[in-house]
């Protein structure tokens, strides 16, 4: 694609994670995965924490996920001059909000450690899953509804998708480990780089709750969710909604894309109703200054399509920029 804006891209050869666009001027720029230089570096900071973009959002009058608050590590709260936002404190302020909750980590991206937990080993287990890889984990309540990514870059919007938590449909046969390992044989299969892991604690509480195991043989065409996030790298499915999306629901993606000084912005929005609805009651879930588009490009020919004139829009932008 690059050569088609009159450019070529070099790309790291050991690990293929990084590389860098040289345009015909001889300016570069340079990416890192799905990361490109079309952000603002502030905005993308801010969107990478948790935290920090639900205050901006929340004082713009988005409405943010309730309940929400950050506790640390034992170290981190030392070092920050918070040592009383601990772990035990976040279980205080778990039960003040109110069983279930939602424990996820503060930075994370791609669903790695969220979940609902609804007890205290449930939610010490949680916490401490999340201190393994980030050292702020937040606390929230669970909002219900459907789970939308909408992509805008600038003032348009790219495309949208429903995402539903990973899950297995029964066949009156095959047990649901049987059935996990024949969804990872059909992502391998159909080129998905999503990787099931099978021993995920999260997957055996959530069984649990539904009274069942890895053992459990699922009746014909019954359908269980293993994980409480919906995002596609943990496994999760994904349906094309982008024709359908209401006008107020694009230009509440757009707005807030623009107020958090973005161009490019995967929004995601838990909503009680269809996205094809005018906006009732909605959340916004989080922002991402670099949406990944792999699993969706994988959806079908559309899609690869869309994925490909958004690319091209940047790298456009990315040739103008260097004249």
């Amino acid at each position: 694609m690059a050569p088609r804006v009159g450019a070529r891209v070099v790309l790291e050869p050991e690990w293929g994670i990084v590389g860098r666009i040289i345009f015909a001027n001889g300016t570069n720029s340079h990416f890192r995965y799905n990361t490109l230089d079309l952000n603002p570096m502030g905005g993308s900071a801010i969107s990478q924490d948790k935290d920090y973009s639900n205050f901006f959002m929340k004082l713009d009058g988005y409405p943010t996920v309730p309940g929400s608050k950050t506790f640390f590590t034992k170290s981190w709260a030392k070092a920050v001059g918070t040592p009383r936002r601990s772990i035990d404190a976040a279980y205080r302020h778990a039960r003040s909000i109110g069983f279930p909750v939602v424990v996820k980590p503060n930075s994370g991206s791609q669903g790695v450690s969220v979940c609902i937990v609804r007890t205290r080993n449930e939610f010490y287990a949680a916490v401490r899953r999340v201190f393994k890889s980030d050292r702020i984990v937040l606390v929230q309540k669970p909002v219900m509804g459907n789970d939308y990514r909408i992509v805008v870059l600038d003032n348009r919007v790219i495309s949208a998708y429903k995402r539903e938590p990973l899950n297995v449909v029964g066949d009156g046969r095959s047990s649901i480990r049987a059935l996990l390992k024949a969804k990872q044989r059909a992502f391998v299969a159909s080129s998905r780089d999503t990787r099931l892991r099978l021993d995920d604690p999260r997957i055996a509480m959530k069984l649990r709750h539904q009274k069942l195991t890895m053992r459990s043989i699922l009746a014909k065409d019954t359908r269980v969710f293993l994980l409480d996030n919906a995002n596609l790298s943990t496994g999760g499915d994904s349906f094309d909604v982008t024709r359908m999306v209401h006008p107020g629901f694009k230009k509440i993606a757009m707005q807030l894309t623009k107020d958090m000084g973005l161009r490019l912005c995967g929004v995601d929005l838990m909503i009680s109703g269809d996205i094809s609805e005018k906006p009732g009651e909605y959340w916004v879930l989080e922002i991402n200054s670099a949406p990944g588009l792999d699993h969706y490009v994988k959806m079908g020919k559309a899609q690869e399509r869309v994925v490909e004139q958004l690319y091209l829009e940047v790298l456009r932008h990315l040739a103008r920029r260097s004249q």
